[in-house]
């Protein structure tokens, strides 16, 4: 696992290549920690949203279970009407989380800062 210093620097890449980035978070999946972290916008409690959307990715995995669905979660996306929410699974272990301004930027920039910056996460 990088140190926290690499894991940011790999963030503020992500932010160097998102126009509107809002927060971005690395996260432990089970206890829902943030284990790196990096908010452009200070009113925005990166802290909940990453334990929340641990839940959410918890839940995703037991609905596939149930359904006996192969594979695994790629990336789950969340659109606001002003934001754009993406949680890409990093390892079986950990997430990314990103909220990017919906208006400055748009799915497929935010997907492809964070495929080329997600194995430095890992």
């Amino acid at each position: 696992m990088p140190s926290e210093k690499e894991l940011v620097e790999a963030i503020e890449k992500i932010e160097d290549d998102v126009t509107g980035f809002i927060a971005a978070s690395l996260v432990d999946l089970e206890s829902g920690m943030t284990l790196a972290v990096k908010i452009a916008q200070g009113d925005f409690d990166l802290t909940a949203a990453s334990a929340y959307n641990s839940e959410l990715v918890k839940q995703k995995l037991k609905i596939m279970k149930t359904l006996r669905l192969d594979g695994s979660i790629e990336d789950m996306l969340i659109t606001l009407t002003t934001q754009i929410h993406l949680i890409k699974l990093v390892n079986p272990a950990t997430f990314l989380y990103l909220a990017v301004d919906r208006k400055q930027s748009n799915l497929a920039i935010v997907r492809s800062a964070v495929t080329r910056h997600a194995d430095a996460l890992s």
